[in-house]
Order: structure tokens, then C-alpha cells, then sequence
């Protein structure tokens, strides 16, 4: 049954809250499982709609799942054969893409239909493409599936031209069991980059320089099961601080790695919020009108692409005007057309977006077009003046674990209900 997000806005967010697992460590990682023959616990898992899709997955190819508790899954990859995932749930999701590094690495043969996710553009994977030729690789996309095999992979030096994460990842995931030192040179340096490794680390591989744009992999012959504890989510962390700001309440956002947010609280502290940081946790307070500021994404540590559209959303009601430059995603741009409708004032012009702060926003009827537009849209619902609600919500269950919890344990009033459908109404006509 589809559902929709009910807010009553114009409520401060106050009190302490804890952030989950990292989403996009976790879609990695699992399938990382099946490099080895072996059991592994896994904890502080996201339970989200893309993490049960991948469990389902593995459980398709033989693995055994057993969840310990609501974020601690064990996970048997011993029965698990060959490397051929052509199944339509590999569709539902980008990150399905992972099981290709590592059912190469440990079959040299593999076959995963092309991923689906969230349309916000194009995701290419020639990237992927080159990293795994350039191991030994034969790989091809014919026919919606993308296919890998190899004789043996062997180590080598692979050139990334452009910051790709997946292409980091996938490469790094068959690169660990390759004969011989692979070098990566122009990679990805976010923190599920770094969780990954260490993961793969955890596992017996040898992996150096992660967080650094120059990884150093020496092959090993096999690896093994072990425990493991995901980082938590930066992007979630990210929401729940803008979401604080934006209703001008006091958060603490707790079990967060500050450093992971640097870029997000060095704008927040531009626009006028104030931010206290401590260990693993930082505090978000906000009274007064946000001031103007000017975003450009990047990759890590760069602004999030993930956080550009939940902040676009802050800056609606700042004083001023504020140009978001969107340099990851053509199509990351799909809220504005939502935001507008409760009186958000934005031209878009390709890539660039300006932001002419409003006084304030009015509750709307709106739709997300993807998984952080949703999470936009809640924000916008949590500061307009009355109701506000959000269909397609089933993006944001993708990447969020049922967020109106916590949002609610902070003071907001949101709820989840059945989205009625439109009824057509009986009309007597008369064709005389």
C-alpha cells in the first residue's frame, strides 16, 4: 500500500537523537560478504528498503541471514556457489553493481543486471568498466546485464579520470584477491570509501592510503569472516542537523563522526547557525533568520551531493540570495518544482540554482522524485506554516529508517498514513 508523510509544521525540533548506520557503507559491504567462504556479523546496519533488497539477494545465491537484532545481521556465505545474480531485484537498486567486484574476485565469472535507484541522472559505469579490464578482465553490458570473467586477475595501475565512489569500491572489491599490487590513483575519498577498506582489512586484505586519492592493494590468496561494526551515516547526520536548524530548534545529533560533517558545519556556521562540536556527537542550534550563502557540491570532502537538496531547503527562507551549484548529478534539481509550490522562490539555470529567501513557507500537497528529495521535502514540511503532505515516500524508506521517529521523539508532528487514492467521480451523463 502506498503511503504518504502528514506534517503540521511550524514546530522547533529540540532534544538528543542518534544516527544510524551508514547507508551507503552498508550497500557495499554486505555484498563484500561473498569474497570469502566464511561467516561474518555485521552491526549497526540500516534497516532500510535497499539493505533488505540486498540481503535478499544474497539469500538468492545460498547465503544465510539471520538478523541478531534490528541492526545486527550474521551472514553465511559457505553455500554460496557461483557469481550469477541476473535476478529483477538487482534492477531496484544502484548499488547492485557491487556484487560484480566481488563475485569476480572470488569466481572470476559473474553476471548482474544493470542497476536501477533513484533517476537523478546519469551514473555511468565505464569507470568500472576500465578498472576491471585493466585486472584482466573481460567485461560487456549486452543485454541489460552487465558481465565480467577472467582466467585470473592480476594487479596493476589503474588511472581514474574522473572521483567516481562506485568505481572505487567495485574496483578495490576485486582487487583484494587479484595476484599481485593494484594501485588506484584518483580515487574516491569518502568515509564509506574508508569503511569499506577497512572492512576488507578486517576481512585479511591488505589495503593502504584509503582516504587518500591513492589506494595501494596488495593481493592476498583468500579471506576470511569476521565482525564488523558500520560507521554512522553522514548524509543522515546531515538531515537531522539542517532539520534542527531549519525549524530554528536545538538538537544534539549523537553517534556521528564530527569530521565526516566539516563541510555541512562550516556552511551552517556561514549561514548563522551555531554549531558545538564534540566527540561523536554535535550540537545544532538556531533562532534567529539564516543568512545567504553560496553551495558548490564536490566530492569528499567537498559538500555533499546527498545534502545539496535538504540544504537548498534551508536557504529558501534565509535573508538574501544564494546560488547552489550542483557539480555531481545533472538531475539533482527535481525538488525545486515542490518547494516552489509552498512558496520557495528558485530559478534554475542547468546546473545552478538561485535561492531568493523567502519569510517563510506554506504547507503544500508534494511529491519526491527520489530518496534526498524526500528528505527535502520533509525539512520544508517541518518549517512551513501549516500541513504539509508528501507522497512517493517509499524513496525516502530507501535510504531512511522510518525518519518520522525520530523526528517525532523531537517535538515534530508527522505521521505516516495510507496515501488515499484519487477517486473518479459518477457522473450521470447525458449525450442526448
Amino acid at each position: 500500500m502506498e503511503e504518504k508523510f502528514v506534517i503540521h509544521g511550524g514546530r522547533p525540533l529540540n532534544g538528543e537523537v542518534l544516527v544510524g548506520g551508514a547507508k551507503n557503507a552498508a550497500v557495499a559491504i554486505l555484498p563484500a560478504t561473498l569474497l570469502a567462504a566464511d561467516v561474518f556479523t555485521i552491526e549497526n546496519v540500516p534497516h532500510i528498503d535497499d539493505v533488505i533488497i540486498l540481503l535478499n539477494i544474497l539469500n538468492r545465491l545460498g547465503a544465510k541471514i539471520q538478523f541478531k537484532d534490528r541492526t545486527t545481521v550474521t551472514i553465511d556465505t559457505r553455500e554460496v556457489i557461483d557469481g550469477n545474480v541476473r535476478l529483477n531485484l538487482a534492477k531496484r537498486l544502484r548499488a547492485s553493481y557491487y556484487f560484480v567486484g566481488a563475485l569476480l574476485g572470488r569466481f572470476k565469472d559473474t553476471g548482474v543486471y544493470l542497476p536501477g535507484g533513484c533517476d537523478i541522472g546519469s551514473r555511468p559505469i565505464d569507470l568500472h568498466l576500465k578498472g576491471l579490464h585493466a585486472l584482466g578482465a573481460e567485461v560487456d553490458t549486452d543485454y541489460g546485464v552487465f558481465h565480467a570473467q577472467a582466467e585470473k586477475l592480476t594487479g596493476c595501475e589503474i588511472y581514474f579520470d574522473q572521483v567516481s565512489v562506485g568505481a572505487t569500491i567495485n574496483v578495490m572489491l576485486a582487487a583484494v584477491l587479484a595476484e599481485g599490487n593494484t594501485t588506484l590513483i584518483n580515487a574516491a575519498k569518502e568515509p564509506h570509501v574508508v569503511d569499506v577498506a577497512n572492512f576488507l582489512n578486517q576481512m585479511g586484505a591488505r589495503i593502504r592510503g584509503v582516504g587518500t586519492d591513492t589506494i595501494r592493494i596488495r593481493g592476498v590468496k583468500s579471506l576470511h569472516g569476521c565482525n564488523y561494526s558500520i560507521i554512522p551515516d553522514q548524509i543522515e547526520a546531515g538531515t537531522l542537523m539542517i532539520a534542527a536548524a531549519a525549524t530554528k530548534g536545538d538538537v544534539l545529533v549523537k553517534n556521528i563522526v564530527p569530521m565526516h560533517m566539516d563541510a555541512l558545519s562550516a556552511k551552517m556556521l556561514e549561514m548563522g547557525v551555531e554549531i558545538e562540536e564534540y566527540d561523536d556527537a554535535i550540537r545544532v542550534r538556531s533562532t534567529g533568520r539564516l543568512k545567504a550563502a553560496n553551495i558548490k557540491t564536490y566530492p569528499y570532502p567537498g559538500f555533499p551531493t546527498d545534502l545539496q537538496q535538504p540544504a537548498t531547503v534551508l536557504l529558501s527562507t534565509a535573508e538574501g540570495a544564494s546560488v547552489i551549484v550542483e557539480n555531481i548529478f545533472e538531475a539533482r534539481f527535481k525538488h525545486i518544482d515542490e518547494i516552489r509550490r509552498m512558496g520557495a522562490q528558485v530559478t534554475i539555470d542547468d546546473r545552478i540554482a538561485v535561492v531568493q529567501g523567502v519569510e517563510r513557507l506554506t504547507g503544500a500537497q508534494v511529491k519526491a522524485s527520489d530518496l534526498r528529495a524526500g528528505a527535502a521535502l520533509i525539512i520544508a514540511g517541518l518549517m512551513a506554516e501549516g500541513t504539509t503532505e508528501i507522497y512517493n515516500i517509499k524513496y525516502v524508506d530507501r535510504g531512511y529508517d522510518h525518519i518520522e521517529d525520530k523526528l517525532i521523539s523531537l517535538g515534530a508532528d508527522i505521521s505516516r498514513v495510507p496515501a488515499e487514492e484519487e477517486e473518479l467521480m459518477e457522473l450521470d451523463l447525458d449525450f442526448q
